[in-house]
């Protein structure tokens, strides 16, 4: 379940189909959305099951993941930015901060390898819920066929490794005039109306109950 959070963290990686960023999206880049604070899950609050995120009082990201069924969550704290920008908001990660959570290799095909590429992504946050829009990996690979954009694109069969090269200008003009991100938000975040040692509680108890007969 570690995934629905990593998902949201890297926005899409899959180490076969991913689309990584050489700079950040402008200059104005916050550290906090209060938006954010509370638990978070990829799925509904009553389903218990194991894998979510927290962002307390002070904007910590701190990933709640459980290694072992029926065993103790361990907490991963991964920095998270967010940007505003024209009425829409975005999620910033740079890829150097998620090894310990997720396998990250250096960006494909690129050489000399960079100290560090990021990943995008799109929000709403409403209430309880946020609809994040991932990037849309075809569609950026065309634009830079297309040379719309400036970066490298290597496909097979199956993978798609996308590259998208310019400054944080050029980031944050893209976004607002290039098609990026997919058109309907395919990630969907529930708030858990718990602390992180409640909700650890309860998924273990579930899990010990779904052992007995």
């Amino acid at each position: 379940m570690i995934k629905i959070v990593a998902l949201v963290l890297v926005l899409g990686l899959s180490g076969c189909i991913e689309t990584r960023f050489e700079s950040p999206l402008g200059d104005n880049i916050e550290t906090c959305d209060a938006h954010w604070k509370g638990l978070w899950s990829g799925d509904k609050p009553e389903s218990n099951t194991p894998g979510a995120f927290w962002i307390d009082d002070d904007c910590r990201f701190t990933v709640l993941d459980q290694p072992e069924k029926g065993g103790p969550f361990k907490q991963i704290h991964v920095p998270v930015n967010y940007v505003h920008d024209g009425g829409k908001d975005y999620l910033v990660i740079a890829d150097n901060v998620l090894k310990g959570l997720v396998e990250v290799k250096p960006p494909f095909g690129i050489d000399p390898v960079p100290a560090k590429s990021y990943f995008f992504a799109r929000y709403r946050a409403h209430g309880d819920r946020i609809d994040v829009d991932t990037v849309d990996d075809a569609n950026v690979a065309k634009l830079i066929i297309d040379g719309k954009l400036q970066g490298t694109v290597s496909k097979t069969a199956n993978e798609l490794h996308v590259y998208v090269r310019g400054d944080r200008s050029q980031m944050l003009e893209m976004v607002r005039h290039d098609s990026i991100f997919i058109a309907k938000a395919d990630t969907v975040l529930y708030r858990i109306k718990q602390t992180p040692a409640d909700y650890e509680r309860s998924v273990i108890k579930s899990q010990q109950g779904a052992k007995k007969p």
